[in-house]
């Protein structure tokens, strides 16, 4: 059976991820990787406090919030360029750039597979599978069975954790900056002050 137009696609994809990987290097991106993930963390857990600081500019509380968070958000992300651009040069001056650009290959190609996996599992979810595409396909069913693990994993490593007692917080860090308190705080007082 010859390859179809969508096998193609996941080729290209691939391919594609593999090429601009290999030409930025291994260590660039790793290291953009490991901002991004740096620059969510930083927003979700910094935003809240941030946006105590917005209130003059922006009135509605939600907003003053992604505000906030997006501030953090891009301002990690510059500073993460900026180091990943200096250890870049780093890596250029010392002559391993040629080891760096094959495992970035490396890792390039393993970055598309897992977008392939993840698009293939999502798209699983929805009526493709009758489609004449989807059925006739030649790398669609590896991705497949690689989705399914994946998600049979996740799923029973989630049930494990959920299991073993530890329990997800009752708050969410920005809740109270999100919505209104139900009860003002004088009320709250005097009523367990009278119990």
């Amino acid at each position: 059976m010859p390859f179809t137009p969508v096998d193609w696609a996941i080729l290209a994809i691939v391919a594609l991820s593999a090429l601009i990987s290999l030409k930025r290097g291994f260590v660039k991106e790793a290291l953009s990787l490991v901002t991004w993930i740096i620059a969510g963390v930083v927003a979700w857990m910094f935003g809240a406090g941030l946006s105590g600081y917005l209130v003059n500019y922006i009135e509605t509380p939600s907003f003053r919030v992604i505000a906030a968070c997006t501030i953090l958000f891009v301002a990690t992300l510059l500073v993460g360029a900026m180091i990943n651009f200096l250890i870049g040069e780093l890596i250029r001056v010392t002559g391993l750039s040629g080891t760096d650009r094959f495992l970035g290959m490396v890792f390039g190609a393993a970055r598309g597979g897992l977008l392939v996996v993840v698009a293939v599992g999502l798209l699983s979810l929805g009526p493709v599978q009758q489609d004449q595409w989807w059925q006739q396909s030649r790398l669609v069913p590896q991705f497949l069975m690689v989705a399914d693990w994946s998600k049979n994993l996740i799923l029973g490593m989630s049930s494990k954790w959920l299991a073993s007692g530890v329990s997800v917080p009752a708050e969410l860090p920005f809740k109270e900056h999100l919505l209104p308190p139900t009860m003002p705080q004088e009320v709250l007082g005097k009523s367990s002050s009278t119990k």
